[in-house]
This record gives structure tokens, C-alpha cells and sequence, in this order.
């Protein structure tokens, strides 16, 4: 059996890890990349959006930017998202956050799948 070969993805781009865990890790020969979860925090670590689910959905969406970009990728190479959002009451600013970046992150209309827990 071949080695499986791995590289730990840390940027600068996004958010540095709160814990015991890298940003993302890229395997071959398929290259696939697998994004830690994200928080609304800036590249400082400061929170963004208290209390505002959109604008929190928003900077996440950033920082997930910057973890492609922090790798040579970008959102046209992304196939699926897994949600996780606090509560019912935080859903309707998660669909409002998303319906306002994904035209700009998905122009052509193709959204990837998303799975949704509340």
C-alpha cells in the first residue's frame, strides 16, 4: 500500500486555529482539502457580528476565502458546505448572510450543496 501523503494547511488569510487544530488539510493523489470549521472572528481574532447571524455568516464566509486562497483555491473548487448555526432563531440570519454572498462567491448559479444543522 502507498503512503498517504497530507499537508496541514495554515494561512495567514484566515483566522489563526483557537485550539489544537490546523486551518485545513490538503491529501493526495485526489487532492482534496478539508476546511476546519469557522467563527465569525477577524484575522486579529476579534469577534464580528455579535448578536447579528448574517454578519457573522458573512465574515465566515471570508475567512473561508482566505483559507482557499491561503492554498491556491478559490469557491468554484468547493463541492459541499456543512452548516452548524446555535439555535432555530439563528437560521433565518444564516439564510439571509448566505442569499447575500453567494451570488458573489457563486455568479455563475451553482451553488454546492449545503447540509444544515440546527
Amino acid at each position: 500500500m502507498s503512503e498517504l501523503k497530507r499537508a496541514i494547511i495554515n494561512t495567514d488569510r484566515a483566522p489563526q486555529p483557537i485550539g489544537a487544530y490546523s486551518q485545513a488539510i490538503r491529501t493526495a493523489p485526489g487532492e482534496l482539502l478539508f476546511i476546519a470549521g469557522q467563527v465569525a472572528v477577524d484575522l486579529e481574532g476579534d469577534p464580528v457580528g455579535i448578536g447579528d447571524v448574517a454578519a457573522q455568516t458573512k465574515q465566515v464566509f471570508e475567512n473561508l476565502r482566505g483559507v482557499l486562497e491561503g492554498v491556491g483555491a478559490n469557491f468554484s473548487n468547493v463541492v459541499e458546505f456543512t452548516t452548524y448555526v446555535v439555535g432555530r432563531d439563528s437560521v433565518r440570519g444564516f439564510i439571509e448572510g448566505r442569499t447575500e454572498v453567494f451570488p458573489t462567491i457563486f455568479p455563475d448559479g451553482d451553488f454546492p450543496p449545503n447540509t444544515l444543522l440546527v
